[in-house]
This record gives C-alpha cells, structure tokens and sequence, in this order.
C-alpha cells in the first residue's frame, strides 16, 4: 500500500506543485478574513468512505485517484485540480438495522474536482461502483483559508472562527461543513492553503 501511494504522489506531483485549475468563482464580499463566494456549477466525482475526519482523506484518495488516472470506461485520463474536498454524511435515520460503520460511527464524502471542460455527459463512466459523478450547482459558500497541518482540531479552530464571524455578520448557513484541501500530501505544512466553508443559506 504505501508503495502504491509513492508511486501516486509521484504521478501526482506536476500537477499538485504548481498552480492548478480549480472551479470558477467570484468573491462577492470579504468580512474579515472571510470571503463570500460565489461558484459557478462544476462536477465532482465522489466517494463516501468511514471515519475517523483525519483518516477519510487517505482512505477515499486511491479511489478517486485511480478513477481520474483511467480507471474509467475508455481509459480516460483526467487532470487533477482542486481542492479536494471532504464534508461529513448526514446521519439518517433508518427504520432497518444500520449499515456497518466504523468505531467512529462517522462517514465523510470526499470529492475530486473534475476539471472544467468536463460536464456530466462527457465525464467518463467509473468502472468502480463506490465511486459517484455528480453535478454541483451554483451555490453560494463562506470561506476561510488557513495553513498548516490537516489535523481536526485545526479543522475545528477554523470552522468555530469561520461560524463566529459569521453569526456577529447577521449570515445563515445551511448543511454540513467542508474542509477544502489544495495541496498534495508532501506539500510543507507551513505552505499548504486549507478552507473551510459553510453554504450560505439562499435568504442572504
């Protein structure tokens, strides 16, 4: 395993070391450190592995990976942009017995962006089943960008920050939160561009 992922960070390092494509948007305001984005609709292909936050990334990455580098119908390969993005499932509740989950009890979507001129017609049709191509539509976000390690209580520290200005600004949101990453793994901690966003809700 860890050989495999040598050799996919290797793959992924002329895409991931300089700027890369990532979705269109525009900052529509700025309240101190966050920004009001809107984004333009973009399509993603997505998985939903187990928890714990801080181990989903690696688990969900070799999946999503191998689709975009031709695991697909057509062996098509796709460049890779970002960020990649990870947000907790909603717990549903369910009236049968519960899926097997991990000692978490957590689950996370995390998704690949895929690039522009790739719509959902034209996306190539994943060969493995877990993972999903979807269209996401324009919507609005709250944004903050930090540095640093991808550890959740650096994750935590941003989002309850992100929240407060929030909250002091009059501004709803809705949904789960997103950690958004832009950098790949071997990027220096003190280089790395994380987010976090939170959708806004549509009466801002």
């Amino acid at each position: 395993m860890l050989k495999f992922l040598a050799v996919l960070l290797a793959a992924l390092a002329p895409f991931m070391s300089h700027a890369i494509e990532e979705p269109a948007y525009e900052v529509k305001s700025q309240i101190d450190e966050v920004e009001i984005r809107l984004y333009a609709p973009y399509v993603v292909a997505q998985v939903t592995v187990d928890g714990p936050a801080e181990d989903a990334g690696n688990k969900a990455f070799p999946i999503l990976a191998g689709y975009i580098f031709g695991k697909n119908k057509g062996e098509r390969k796709l460049e890779m942009t970002a960020p990649v993005t990870q947000t907790p499932e909603p717990v549903k509740m369910a009236m049968t017995a519960p899926v097997t989950q991990s000692a978490s009890g957590e689950r996370f979507v995390v998704q690949f962006v895929l690039p522009r001129d790739v719509t959902l017609e034209t996306a190539p049709e994943p060969l493995d089943p877990r993972v999903q191509v979807r269209q996401v539509l324009a919507h609005s976000v709250a944004a903050i960008r930090y540095s640093g390690r991808w550890t959740q209580a650096n994750y935590e520290e941003h989002l309850e920050k992100l929240q407060t200005i929030l909250r002091r600004a009059g501004i709803t949101w809705s949904g789960e939160p997103m950690l958004s990453r832009y950098n790949a793994p071997f990027t220096p901690w003190f280089m790395r561009r994380n987010e976090v966003w939170l959708s806004l809700s549509q009466t801002n």
